[in-house]
């Protein structure tokens, strides 16, 4: 009787943290979402927009640091390397 008691109560712990973590996880929005259809795709193509905006404004930036420390190391006027970074710059320029 006592074990089963034991087996019970050790159920009912498990149970309890186990909705915890489902309730942590949103799991029950998660399910709304994925039995959606339309919110789904409504997620997915706002995050897709998003993500591509993001990622068009990263690589902006990032290539006008590169190109804006090129132009620096060109003006230092060292031999071998400022030849090189002046082509890279030159091509990038030509291409805007």
């Amino acid at each position: 009787m006592f074990l089963k008691k034991e087996k019970i109560k050790i159920l009912y712990n498990s149970i309890d943290k186990l909705n915890k973590m489902l309730q942590e996880g949103n799991v029950a929005e998660l399910a709304y979402i994925l039995g959606n259809k339309k919110e789904l795709i409504k997620r997915n193509l706002m995050a897709g927009i998003f993500r591509g905006v993001g990622i068009g404004i990263g690589v902006t930036i990032i290539t006008a640091v590169l190109v804006m420390i090129l132009q620096r190391i060109v003006s230092l006027n060292i031999p071998i390397i400022g030849e090189y970074i002046s082509d890279i710059v030159d091509i990038v320029q030509k291409s805007r």
